[in-house]
């Protein structure tokens, strides 16, 4: 929900970590970091699962990065995004329902999940390239703050490049909703990661209940791929659309963000933190279902929803929607809709679930990021450059000539994973990533100079 110019770090005798870059002899690129020596005197080389310092977040989704090449990567949580892509890819491919009606089991795995992963994940990129443990402050948080807009405005722009290719029927391009994401991230990157967690659980509760009010007397819609036209024309209409109404709504999805910011504070090289992070997830995960269930099955609701339903949809359309989801949110003539949890229906129900999905994934990523990285290389090198194998997956399928269904989807996780396994032996970012990632790079570092040089004025004069 999410990067990076940077070289893992090995143990001794393991294989090059995904993404990582070969340095040609009479480089100037720095060697890897290695950790401070043992007693014994002998340094440590760098763990897969070290978290990395302040950088360069390359884009998005991908976004551990590090100011240098030589900045060891988390390759856990390079895989996990390898995982949400797979799992986009699928859903965009593969059909949502079985031929009993029944939600098929790609879209039961993947709808809502890996789009969800990706923005959960966007946080904890943005709080790994703006300090990790260390929270920017003064001049360091606008430089950081300049730094992030600039993404935003650069993704945000592919996005709606995007729109006029993919048709919405095929996918809904989610580059834009990040861009307003990165930029309701700026003035979260100062807080505590006590007061994020307590922002996500605001988020969580009061957004869709908020939205569901917001909406009345409206039916949810398709909202088509934002273009420049369509923002051009109707500004206050597309922002409507990327806060509130659309397919990845920002207001509502603030929550992933928020707990990606929260993650990427955390001690994540502690097993202790990552087995908390599993079992919470879990919890997220499983707790969500049980109280749907209770509210609609053994409440009676389901009965009073379908009731309220069929008076604007017909059986095969409720049974659809119910098995497949929305489009970012449920309709507003009952509120039983809130206690339903369908992909993208944006209920409370379906964020808590969501996020404890995407936290179970990432953890065990990262669980087993410390243990192997060559099982991890194929999806760690795609997650590594997500910003534009993403791009090329849409443009993918988009192309009439290239076959849908099972078969598309076969060939384009062949075609994104070989590229990235390619691309990554000669680059340490994806050709996206890299334009980013050197153009988010130069602001901060202006910005942060020229705060530099008025600070030392101010100085003098004082």
């Amino acid at each position: 929900m999410s990067s990076s110019p940077d070289i893992e770090g090995t143990v001794s005798g393991a294989p090059p970590a995904p993404g990582s870059m070969p340095v040609p002899a009479g480089s100037s690129t720095a060697a890897p970091a290695v950790r401070p020596p043992v007693p014994g005197g002998v340094p440590q080389l760098p763990h897969a699962c070290d978290v990395v310092p302040s950088g360069d977040v390359a884009g998005t989704p991908s976004s551990t990065a590090g100011p240098a090449r030589s900045t060891p990567r988390l390759v856990g949580i390079d895989a996990a995004r390898g995982f949400a892509l797979v799992g986009m890819i699928a859903v965009h491919n593969l059909d949502a329902t079985d031929a009993d009606g029944t939600a098929s089991l790609a879209w039961t795995l993947s709808a809502g999940k890996s789009a969800a992963l990706f923005a959960l994940l966007a946080g904890v990129g943005i709080a790994f390239a703006s300090g990790g443990r260390r929270r920017p402050t003064g001049r360091t948080w606008t430089a950081q703050a300049a730094s992030l807009l600039v993404r935003a405005l650069l993704i945000g722009a592919v996005g709606l490049a995007l729109g006029y290719l993919v048709p919405t029927d095929s996918a809904g391009v989610i580059l834009p909703y990040y861009a307003v994401l990165f930029v309701l991230a700026v003035p979260l990157l100062s807080l505590s990661s006590r007061a994020l967690v307590v922002l996500a659980t605001v988020v969580v509760v009061a957004v869709p209940g908020l939205s569901h009010l917001l909406r009345a007397g409206t039916e949810p819609v398709v909202v088509p791929n934002l273009t420049f036209t369509a923002l051009l024309d109707h500004p206050l209409q597309a922002l409507t659309e990327l806060t509130l109404t659309g397919q990845y709504p920002a207001l509502a999805w603030t929550a992933y963000l928020c707990v990606g910011l929260a993650l990427g504070r955390a001690a994540l090289s502690s097993r202790l933190v990552l087995a908390g992070v599993v079992l919470v997830g879990a919890a997220l995960a499983v707790v969500p279902v049980a109280v749907s269930w209770l509210l609609l099955d053994v409440s009676g609701g389901r009965a009073r929803l379908e009731e309220v339903a069929l008076q604007s949809m017909t059986s095969a359309e409720y049974a659809d929607v119910v098995a497949s989801g929305w489009s970012g949110t449920t309709p507003t003539d009952t509120g039983w809709w809130l206690a339903t949890m369908a992909p993208h229906s944006g209920t409370s129900l379906d964020l808590a679930h969501t996020i404890g999905v995407a936290l179970v994934v990432l953890g065990v990523c990262i669980l087993l990021g410390r243990l192997t990285t060559s099982l991890l290389r194929p999806l760690a090198a795609a997650g590594s450059m997500t910003l534009t194998l993403y791009c090329l997956h849409l443009v993918l399928l988009s192309a009439p000539a290239l076959p849908g269904g099972p078969a598309g989807f076969l060939l384009q996780v062949a075609v994104v994973v070989a590229f990235a396994l390619l691309w990554s032996r000669s680059h340490a970012r994806g050709p996206f990533e890299e334009i980013v990632a050197e153009a988010a790079g130069a602001v901060r570092r202006s910005v942060a100079a020229a705060g530099a040089t008025e600070h030392r004025g101010a100085h003098r004069r004082g």
